[in-house]
């Protein structure tokens, strides 16, 4: 009886300093936890990156640099994913990403080979995939860049390890059920899909012009199209089956420039304009939630919707630092916050 007893208060004693240890793992991880990254391009040799906590307080506007001992991350800093505890800086004018500890943003490691202007990046398995717009804008290759390709990168040891040609031009990308499907922002008109097991491209889906922001919900792409001179459009690709359909805009939103889908919504801007649907909708709404009010040379430059708020950067001129706004979703404004040189982009470390 005795042994029992004992057994049973070494039992209760485990169990609770289990549970405690549990409530612990709640706290946050460093000071980044629980906020947004607001990703600025800055010039072609430096960007940096504002923090913005979840309360809408605490803010810090070059989180990099002094968690750095004033690292430089690189020129025209594009794209932030992340994998793990770590979060992956894209920086397409320099050619290098950098690994930060997405807590603390203590730099781990550089990936600095294998890059030819990076552009964007998703991590599944170990393994990240950057797309990479090589020539991109090189007057020895006017015609189409059609050297783009999809860098390897082995997130063990943060090494370059093999690239897929892809003999088009390569911007935005999603994972899914081991496929990669990239849009083509300029001539073509299609869609790639890669297989990541195979490392080789499939047949790609026809789509339109200007393919831009891509999302996945639900089994479908959501991809945004904003042709100049031409109807902008949702087109839908239904993953099961590759079939597609479309939600083509009036003239009044000619211009598209960006989406996101939250809670089976999708948000789009025209000009400085925020609009919403239904996931379902088969028409598109010309009535506005919210209309930013940008500086005199402003635009919308970033755009992210995420836990019930709206979140839009002001590009600015490129010549001094810029703002970025936050709403609720009735469109009646949270925060406004000075940030870095043509925020492009929110990240959330949820």
């Amino acid at each position: 009886m005795k042994f029992s007893k004992l057994f049973l208060i070494a039992l209760s004693a485990s169990l609770f300093v289990s549970c405690s240890n549990d409530e612990e793992s709640n706290e946050p991880k460093g000071v980044y936890d629980k906020g947004v990254f607001i990703l600025n391009e800055g010039s072609d040799v430096k960007g940096t990156i504002s923090y913005l906590n979840d309360d809408l307080i605490t803010f810090t506007k070059d989180a990099y640099g002094p968690a750095n001992n004033e690292d430089n991350p690189g020129g025209y800093l594009q794209n932030i994913f992340f994998n793990g505890d770590n979060a992956y800086i894209i920086s397409g004018g320099s050619d290098v990403i950098n690994v930060v500890n997405r807590y603390t943003f203590k730099l781990v490691d550089k990936i600095e080979t294998g890059l030819e202007n990076p552009r964007y990046g998703v991590a599944k398995d170990g393994k990240a995939y950057v797309t990479n717009a090589n020539t991109y804008g090189s007057s020895s290759n006017p015609a189409g860049h059609t050297d783009d390709y999809v860098a390897i990168i082995d997130l063990k040891t943060n090494k370059y390890e093999s690239k897929i040609d892809l003999n088009a031009t390569a911007n935005r990308l999603v994972l899914e059920n081991g496929k990669l499907y990239i849009t083509e922002p300029y001539n073509s008109t299609k869609l790639l899909v890669v297989n990541i097991a195979t490392k080789k491209l499939e047949a790609p889906i026809e789509i339109g012009s200007s393919a831009d922001c891509i999302e996945e919900e639900n089994g479908f792409l959501y991809i945004l199209r904003g042709p100049f001179g031409s109807r902008s459009e949702i087109v839908k690709v239904k993953l099961s089956d590759k079939s597609v359909s479309k939600i083509t805009f009036p003239e009044s939103l000619d211009g598209a420039g960006y989406m996101d889908i939250e809670d089976d919504k999708v948000y789009y801007t025209v000009g400085s304009s925020v609009y919403v649907i239904n996931a379902n909708a088969t028409t598109a709404s010309t009535t506005p939630i919210l209309t930013a009010t940008l500086s005199a040379k402003g635009y919308v430059y970033g755009f992210a919707v995420n836990d019930n708020r709206i979140y839009v950067a002001d590009g600015g001129d490129f010549g001094a630092n810029s703002k970025a706004f936050i709403y609720n979703l009735a469109g009646t404004l949270e925060k406004e916050i000075a940030v870095g040189i043509g925020p492009n982009g929110f990240y959330f470390n949820d």
